[in-house]
């Protein structure tokens, strides 16, 4: 076996990493949370983790928070179009919206209190992300002939499971 073999196999290990990330620190991380699969399989998803530390990871998570949140305002706020004759339906449908866009903004903001290490504030704001789906099914419930929609509920517990897994992680930074 020459060099060539062993640089191969150099190039072999760092490629599975790079697709893989760092998997001894992404399951370290992901152990101290609640999801521990969502955790793994969000943060292997993404390329850049193979380069993050701790606080990266964390950040990774923020990121697929905000993406699901914001994914979820647009849904809600297309299907406002469909809905032209129902006002009620229309205005839970708007109600909604707004509260998966400020689910998107909090876990924006929690970014630059990451960026200054001032955890407490990002657990506020993680809170808050988590719990503005609750204001939507909430808007739901005032009115008893409104079903809340399957897609909606699925898309409530995914925001929830990932602000929870980045609370998971902000109390092990914060240890």
């Amino acid at each position: 076996m020459g060099p060539s073999f062993f640089i191969f196999n150099i190039i072999i290990s760092l490629a599975l990493t790079l697709v893989n990330g760092d998997a001894g620190l992404i399951q370290k991380t992901c152990k101290t949370t609640k999801y521990y699969d969502l955790c793994v399989s969000s943060l292997k998803s993404d390329p850049t983790s193979a380069n993050s530390d701790t606080k990266g990871l964390a950040m990774i998570m923020v990121g697929v928070g905000m993406a699901n949140a914001t994914a979820t305002s647009t849904l809600l706020s297309s299907q406002l179009l469909t809905t032209k004759n129902d006002t009620t339906m229309r205005k839970v449908l708007k109600e909604c919206s707004d509260k998966y866009a400020h689910a998107a903004d909090a876990l924006q903001a929690s970014v630059q209190d990451f960026d200054s290490e001032l955890y407490d504030y990002v657990y506020m704001h993680i809170m808050a992300a988590a719990d503005y789906p609750n204001a939507c099914h909430n808007a739901f419930r005032r009115y008893p002939r409104l079903v809340y929609p399957q897609q909606i509920a699925r898309r409530e517990d995914g925001l929830k499971h990932i602000c929870n897994v980045v609370l998971g992680i902000v109390d092990h930074l914060a240890s």
